[in-house]
Parts: C-alpha cells; structure tokens; sequence
C-alpha cells in the first residue's frame, strides 16, 4: 500500500520496482534514493496515512485487495496497467464473473437508453456481469437495469466519493447485489484526468466493451480503445448518421469493431473466448531501469491530449455535470429514430401531461415531428 500510494508510483513503475528490487520492502528502501537521483521532491507515503485509509476502508466496508491476492479479478491482473491495490465494496466474488462492460453517452436519447437496457438485461439473464462508471446516461441506464444479476460499477474517485453524487442511491442498490471497484485512495475527489483512469479498469474486468451513443472524442471511445490495446472484444451499437451521439460509434464500426443489437449477438461473438485466458498482458521487464514516470504519462501519453481536446469531461466534475432544466432534458431523450411517447415519459420521470405540453412547444418550434403510430422523432438541424 505505500509504494502503491505514493506520489509518481503508476501501475508499470510498481510493477518495475517489484521486478527489480524482489518485494515492495526493498524497493519502499530503495527509493528515497532513486527519487534524490532524478531530481523528484515526492516522498514514500507514510505507515501512519495507510494505516488510517486502511482504517477508512474497513469502516465504509471497502475490502482492499492486492494484485497477487486470489479475489484480484483475474482478467484486470493480465493488463499491463492493473492497479497494484483495488479497494471493491459489495459481492467481491461479482467482480470475478464473465464481464462485459457497457459504456455510452451521458445526454443519450430514449433510443438509446432503452436498446441500452435491452442488451443489459440480455446479457444478465446469460449470466454475464454488466460493468460500467456509474456516470449519468447509459452507465446509469445499465446498472439500474441489471440490479437483480448483479453488476459492477468503477469509480473515478474514492468509495466516499462517488460522481455524481446524485447516484448515490443507485450506487446503494448496487451493492446489494454487485460491487463497487476503485483504485483510488478513500477521500479522493475525482478530477477529470481520473476518468480515463477509470477507463481502462472499465475494459479491463470485461470480454468485451459494447459502446451505445458515443461522440466523436468521448470518454466511451476512450474505454474502447483501451479495450482494443488490452486485446478485449469491442462491439458497437449503430446509430442514424444524423445524430451526433452516433458519430462515434459509428466510427468504430468502420474501423472494425462489431455492428450488434442484442445480447445475443454478443454472448456469441464472446463464446469461443470463455472456454479459454484468451488475453497477454504484464509489464515489459525490460523496462525496469525506468522506474519513475508520473503515472498520467504511464497509461498513455497521448492522454495528455486528449484530456484538453475530447469531450469525455461529460463525466468529470467541471461544470459539464451540471443538471440539464425539465426541457432540456426532454430535448436530449429525443433523438432521429422515432420512439413512442410512452417510452419518452417513462424514461424522463415527468408527469404524462407535462411532456405532452413540452412536446406540443418543441413541436410548434419546428424541434421535433410527429409520424405515424404516435411516434415523435427530433428534427436534425440544417
């Protein structure tokens, strides 16, 4: 724990230490020196501040688990960027099931929510685990909707702070038949960095990553390249070419990944690989001389950039987050593809009448068309 706390220290520079001095022990002697030698100001984390998160854990119930240790779920151990200590809350034997995660828009529509929900439960009732970030939208959508099989939700930030902090409920119900993971220490507030992070956990429990509803540069395009680094299954849900939520997946289907819209369709892609440890994955030991780099840089330099320039921010806690008005979140529900009223009021929470008043006001602004069957659609903008 206080190698793996402390500052610079990532997964691969833990991994590299280990190799080279033969144990954390060694390596925590060791390294004031290494830090001196390289011009760094960190120092090794204290007992005392383990001790205490320790204490922290044990008393919000997080169990704190260690790469080597048998409940290390054993697909996330073959990264070569596992975290050295997971802290999981919950059913810890959840996290070690056949996974696949589901990932997709914050703002996504009705459509997309409701295919989202269909392909959970689909692979619920085939005894997969659904993995997701809790964030609004499809995370959310897929939690909620695989509740009775249990499902796995990855946190950005500490057990005691959960983003947003809205899903504190639902992170509740979670856990009573599921799990919570995190690498981060308890009292972490996550910061936009930190989702990536998140990320690559996300693909990494999980066969396979299924990507709904996903712009150009987002955080689920993120998840999905990291699932193709770590060898995993990357599926996408196709989207109407006039909808920016399906750019990017969209994309991804151009690219390779593959086109679905059920569960079953997954479970069968994904039959051959369960028989089987199907990933390669650890550390390069030839890196071991190069023990210090900060660990942002350790998953993936060009993440520097991708922090400044995507949108995946739609998670992080920079203002994006901020509650959409009664309107707004009925704008962002409707998308190209018609859907009928019903689901829309279902899925936004608000009264009957409300949404048939906001509708009329949508459609009298020239937002939205009504077609056949009582379907309604948006308009896409010229």
């Amino acid at each position: 724990m206080r190698l793996a706390r402390t500052e610079s220290i990532g997964p691969r520079t833990f991994r590299s230490l280990l190799n080279r001095y033969g144990g954390a022990a060694a390596a925590l002697e060791a390294l004031p020196d290494l830090l001196r030698s390289q011009g760094r100001t960190s120092t090794v984390t204290s007992l005392a501040a383990v001790e205490d998160e320790v204490a922290q854990a044990e008393k919000l119930g997080v169990r704190l688990i260690a790469m080597g240790e048998p409940d290390y779920p054993p697909l996330l151990r073959l990264i070569d960027s596992a975290p050295p200590v997971i802290g999981i809350r919950g059913r810890v034997s959840v996290a070690s099931k056949p996974s696949v995660a589901i990932v997709g828009s914050r703002n996504a529509s009705a459509a997309g929510l409701k295919i989202a929900e269909l392909i959970a439960v689909g692979l619920g009732r085939q005894a997969f685990v659904v993995v997701s970030g809790l964030a609004r939208g499809i995370d959310a959508a897929v939690h909620r909707a695989t509740l009775g099989f249990g499902t796995v939700a990855v946190l950005a930030g500490g057990h005691d702070r959960p983003y947003p902090s809205e899903h504190r409920d639902l992170l509740d119900a979670i856990l009573e038949t599921g799990a919570a993971i995190s690498e981060m220490p308890m009292g972490w507030e996550p910061r936009g960095r930190d989702f990536p992070r998140r990320n690559r956990i996300i693909s990494g429990l999980s066969y396979g990553v299924v990507v709904v509803e996903a712009a150009m540069r987002s955080g689920s395009l993120i998840t999905a390249r990291f699932a193709g680094e770590q060898g995993r299954d990357i599926f996408a849900v196709p989207g109407s070419p006039l909808d920016p939520r399906s750019e990017g997946t969209n994309a991804l289907i151009r690219d390779g990944a593959t086109l679905v819209t059920s569960a079953d369709q997954i479970a069968e892609a994904l039959a051959p690989a369960l028989g089987r440890l199907p990933f390669t994955g650890g550390a390069d030991e030839s890196a071991a001389d190069n023990v210090l780099g900060p660990y942002w840089d350790e998953l993936d330099p060009d993440l520097n950039a991708l922090e400044r320039t995507s949108s995946f921010a739609e998670d992080a806690p920079d203002g994006n987050g901020e509650e959409l008005l009664p309107r707004d979140q009925l704008v962002a529900l409707i998308g190209t593809t018609p859907m009928p009223i019903d689901d829309l009021v279902r899925l936004s929470g608000r009264p009957v009448a409300s949404v048939r008043t906001l509708l009329v006001e949508l459609e009298l602004e020239g937002r939205i068309a009504r077609q056949d069957g009582g379907l309604i659609a948006s308009i896409p903008p010229h």
